[in-house]
């Protein structure tokens, strides 16, 4: 057996049943746990997220924060990965997207303010956090330092896989199908931008993701709720057939699912593993920018961060899942292929119910500014493993480029075994993770019910 199919038979456990049970177990627990107060206090979170913390500790404000880490979230999962669940899982997938992002923001709110809690000041007087600084600090001792390393080491390799290549080889993909355009040269384009933008540091990656995350998040549910608007009329029978492929024992088939075929097992795995692998609850990316975040208060960082799953699963996510399930695309079969098309073919052919051939361009340059996004958010995820790796800026500096220039690789290679590398490194990076979550319950709880006494009950 060769090494590329070792490396896939490795991510396929690695996203197996018992790493996805772990992710929405966790979240489970640590929602009760913290007595549902993510969920009641979400709409408090949506309101915190514009408020500014004056005088405090941190690099970036609270939105800048949030939107580093949606930048690296709202990527090519929200339109590939959504599809990809569709087709594998029915759609039916889409409701257990929504139920793992559900428990997610729990998840996600947890591992936020264990990285503000812990967070540390560098050579250069930024923050330094994350999961790795919370198993150093909290955790401590032998255990804590080797989960915080091996975190740390995923989280690097990860970065120049999930995080850069697949992302800049979705990017040329697009551009040249839509366009006609030269992967080497997007390589190049990708190359300047990168640099431009990444050997500044964390705050103009803050500023750069303040600007293109809400502009691009704003022109996707756009033009996704004008192709469900459009097609309403199949809305209550798509929605129908979404719940009822969802709970379905036996596999089944028909209405929006096309020639789809799958049983609610195959719903929730493939509904669950694409709703993590888009928002990230749990993986322990996104908290290492909630570290960097200028706050008085650590839950309230975590409930500002906690919003990121909800507007990258609950909103995003949902819209992709209705604008196909409303569309009759799901199900197509490619006459070329004999195979049923997915992915982002399946996402342009569900918009091109309503916008024609105007959907190829909408969908190209949607996944290009998403893919651009998580490059610049990641980037800053593994600088900061990498910070805690090795503590020495030339080497820093020497990531930025590099890292800027394995873009050029990413778009004009198809690299299936890096891929798989990468994406196992990913969800590698859980395990130290849930681990650090579950160790320290007692840390997050006592934060949250200090926030919910004197802050929130305070303020009614």
């Amino acid at each position: 057996m060769d090494f590329a199919a070792v490396m896939s038979q490795v991510n396929d456990f690695v996203w197996g049943p018992v790493m996805l049970f772990f992710l929405v177990g966790t979240g489970v627990f640590l929602t009760i746990r913290l007595k549902f107060r993510p969920w009641l206090n979400l709409p408090y979170a949506v309101k915190m997220i514009m408020k500014k913390k004056d005088n405090t500790e941190g690099d970036v404000t609270p939105f800048q924060s949030l939107m580093i880490a949606l930048s690296a979230t709202v990527g090519t999962g929200n339109i590939v990965g959504v599809s990809t669940a569709m087709v594998l899982g029915g759609p039916g997938a889409i409701v257990w997207m929504w139920i793992s992002a559900a428990f997610g923001l729990s998840t996600k709110y947890a591992e936020s303010v264990l990285a503000v809690k812990y967070r540390e000041t560098n050579k250069l007087g930024e923050m330094a956090g994350g999961p790795m600084y919370a198993m150093k600090n909290g955790i401590g001792g032998f255990t804590g330092k080797a989960l915080a390393v091996l975190f740390s080491a995923f989280a690097v390799c990860a970065s120049f896989g999930i995080g850069n290549m697949t992302q800049a080889n979705s990017i040329a993909a697009a551009f040249e199908s839509s366009f006609n355009i030269d992967p080497a040269l997007i390589g190049s384009i990708l190359v300047i931008l990168c640099m431009s933008v990444l050997l500044r540091g964390i705050r103009s990656i803050g500023a750069v993701s303040s600007i293109v995350v809400p502009t691009m998040a704003a022109f996707y549910i756009v033009v996704a709720l004008v192709a469900i608007v459009v097609n309403i009329g199949n809305i209550p029978a798509g929605v129908a057939e979404i719940f009822r492929m969802a709970f379905a024992p036996e596999a089944v088939a028909g209405g929006v699912g096309g020639s789809i075929i799958a049983s609610m097992l195959t719903a929730m795995r493939w509904g669950v593993a694409r709703g993590v692998f888009s928002n990230e609850a749990g993986l322990g990316s996104a908290p290492i920018a909630a570290a960097a975040a200028k706050t008085d208060h650590a839950s309230r960082q975590g409930y500002v961060n906690m919003t990121g799953t909800f507007f990258d699963t609950m909103i995003i996510c949902v819209l992709t899942g209705l604008v196909i399930a409303s569309s009759g695309a799901l199900g197509t079969i490619d006459p070329e292929t004999g195979k049923v098309v997915s992915g982002a073919q399946l996402t342009i052919l569900a918009f091109s119910s309503v916008f024609g051939v105007h959907a190829k361009v909408i969908v190209s340059v949607s996944l290009a500014l998403f893919a651009f996004s998580t490059i610049l958010g990641w980037e800053y995820y593994g600088e900061k493993a990498l910070e805690y790796l090795v503590d020495n800026h030339d080497i820093i500096v020497a990531y930025r480029t590099i890292f800027s220039f394995v873009t050029y690789i990413g778009a004009t290679q198809t690299l299936s075994l890096v891929w798989d590398f990468s994406d196992t490194a990913n969800g590698l990076m859980a395990i130290p993770n849930l681990i650090c979550l579950l160790w320290l319950n007692k840390d997050i709880l006592a934060e949250s019910d200090d926030y919910q006494k004197n802050v929130i009950e305070a303020d009614k």
